[in-house]
């Protein structure tokens, strides 16, 4: 963040404003709705004896000659007080966002100065979705807050309580303007809240990387976690998207290096819940696509855990999706297989003979290691030698890359173009296919 957002309390306290006109009107009506004592000066010259007001809290300039806005942000700055100077950006010691007002609810919109009309079209969107009485529902909160602290001590049955209370029919009844209705049904659901909720697991597919892939359910579920257990390719942008207080346990694996073994993993999951948390074990791709959460699934389960399963876009269709290569074509596949590249005991255990039927593509996760040892494989099984493929590597992010040839070509050029990101493996004739028809467009 160039900036750190924060509200600040005016109620009382005294507002500079300097300057002349629309701008310096529109800043000073603003300020006196936030309760400040608001202070008019046309201009401000410490040479003939301007200063700041005792007590100055704020100060915004605008419409004032040059000069003299330098001075107020120069006074400002000297006794820290907070300053703003109207498109002047390396005047201000804060900036002045685009503000949605649905008291006591207030959002603010912030470009750092780069774009304020941006800003501005960002609050037009957010006006448009939110009710305009969004405030009656946070003033219904309010008057039960110590009510609801004290009937639910425990922080995570309070969070629970109230993720349903403030969206379920007390909530409704106050937005629409009912609020005798809008409190007793909100008593009658204090009444009922459980004082110790019981722990639960969602299994949440992450999808590549890129967090504008999520499911709806996984945003959702993101923001009410009170625990986030993630592995090592759930990248910064979507855990940026869960709620700031949420605790996170990374327990990511590669080959060879497991940071937890998946037995840890699962007493961690059967821990965190009995503990009373709502528990999202957050995993790259699909949870059921090489992505053990079939025996997190389990323990759950054997444990008496409630468990929850939320599927995610997998490696292979990001990949197919982001390099334009379908993995099925009427004219080269009529089938997919997924399969693993990893090792057991030390060998490639696949059914070659399978994989090297023709008209389907082979889609190999987590293979670039064993790729001579794949390619081998598949050729004495009888696979054609000519046959295309290609590695994607970091499929469906900003750090995509792409390798396409022969199997023979990939495996002699995989060791030195590989940079240490996840690489998906295609095999089949859609991958020439996919070329073919980039070149075309070229």
């Amino acid at each position: 963040m160039d900036h750190f957002p924060l509200f600040l309390s005016l109620r009382g306290r005294v507002a500079l404003v300097v300057g002349e006109g629309e701008a310096a009107e529109v800043k000073a009506a603003l300020l006196a709705r936030a309760g400040a004592v608001v202070q008019r000066l046309p201009t401000f010259d410490p040479v003939a004896g301007a200063t700041l007001p005792e007590g100055c809290a704020i100060a915004i300039g605008a419409g004032a000659p040059d000069d003299d806005l330098r001075a107020l942000a120069d006074a400002c700055i000297a006794r820290g007080v907070p300053v703003n100077i109207v498109d002047r950006p390396s005047l201000c010691s804060f900036v002045m966002p685009a503000i949605v007002d649905r008291a006591p609810v207030t959002i603010a919109i912030s470009t750092g100065g780069a774009a304020p009309v941006l800003a501005r079209l960002v609050r037009a969107r957010i006006e448009a979705v939110l009710p305009p009485a969004l405030g009656r529902l946070a003033a219904l909160a309010g008057r039960f807050k110590e009510a609801v602290r004290a009937a639910l001590p425990d922080l995570a049955a309070r969070r629970r309580f109230l993720d349903a209370a403030l969206t379920g029919p007390a909530a409704d009844l106050a937005v629409a303007g009912r609020e005798a209705e809008a409190e007793a049904a909100f008593t009658a659901a204090l009444g009922a809240a459980e004082a110790r909720p019981a722990g639960v697991v969602h299994l949440v597919g992450a999808g590549p990387g890129a967090a504008d892939l999520l499911t709806l359910r996984a945003l959702r579920l993101l923001g009410e976690a009170d625990v986030i257990v993630h592995d090592r390719l759930v990248g910064e942008a979507v855990l940026d998207l869960a709620r700031r207080d949420a605790e996170r346990i990374y327990v990511g694996k590669s080959r060879a290096n497991h940071c937890l073994p998946q037995e840890g993993i699962n007493a961690l999951l059967v821990r965190l819940a009995r503990e009373g948390k709502r528990v999202v074990r957050l995993k790259g791709g699909d949870p059921f696509v090489f992505g053990r959460g079939g025996e997190e699934l389990q323990a759950c389960r054997a444990a008496g855990i409630a468990c929850e399963v939320v599927p995610g876009v997998t490696a292979a269709l990001a990949c197919g999706a982001s390099t334009g290569i379908p993995l099925t074509h009427r004219d080269h596949a009529r089938a997919v297989t997924l399969a693993t590249g990893h090792t057991r005991d030390g060998r490639l255990d696949l059914d070659f003979a399978a994989l090297a039927r023709p008209g389907q593509t082979l889609a190999i996760y987590m293979g670039v290691s064993t790729l001579p040892a794949l390619r081998d494989g598949l050729l004495t099984a009888g696979l054609d030698p000519r046959t295309p493929a290609a590695l994607i590597e970091a499929g469906g992010t900003p750090d995509q890359r792409l390798l396409q040839g022969s199997l023979d070509d990939l495996v002699a050029q995989a060791p030195a173009w590989q940079r240490g990101g996840p690489v998906m493996t295609l095999i089949g004739h859609v991958t020439a296919e996919a070329r073919t028809a980039a070149a075309r467009a070229a």
